[in-house]
């Protein structure tokens, strides 16, 4: 994928629209708790690019943020219209902005899943493959208990 290439994305109801420009820095598959509950779904799938490519193009945004349990903050951002979450950012990740991989415009899926995380709490149905697989993150390291609701299984 070239530098200079652009795709654009939104929320359900249109209001809000984005841009990312270049390459994804990084594509994965979350099967963490916190990323099933954001989504409403068995996993999320996140396609990460510097801050400095991702151009919000209209819309409001609110922002949701909360700590996990190895002290980062992660801040979930969604359409106050119709509460889609479509960009998010990651205290692991402090340079890159999330984008949903869902909300881009067709063609869709236009990336390529680099690696799943967070398998331990995957669900029996989910099978992706990804070239790099982990029970949890290569840098996992709580600083606080789990939350029994949030460990999965």
């Amino acid at each position: 994928m070239e530098e200079n290439t652009v795709h654009q994305g939104g929320c359900l109801c249109g209001a809000v629209r984005f841009e990312v420009r270049g390459t994804p820095k990084r594509v994965g598959a979350c099967h963490c708790r916190y990323c099933q509950l954001r989504s409403g779904s068995a996993f999320g799938v996140s396609v990460y690019f510097p801050h400095e490519d991702v151009t919000v193009l209209q819309g409001e945004l609110k922002s949701y943020a909360y700590q996990t349990e190895s002290g980062n903050t992660t801040e979930n951002q969604f359409c106050t219209e119709c509460g889609s979450n479509v960009l998010w950012k990651v205290g692991a990740l402090p340079d890159y902005t999330g984008t949903a991989g869902g909300s881009y415009d067709p063609p869709t899926f236009w990336y390529e899943i680099q690696r799943e995380v967070f398998q331990r709490s995957s669900a029996d149905f989910v099978n992706l493959e990804a070239p790099e697989s982990h029970a949890t993150i290569p840098y996992y390291d709580p600083q606080v208990p789990e939350d029994e609701r949030l460990k999965g299984g």
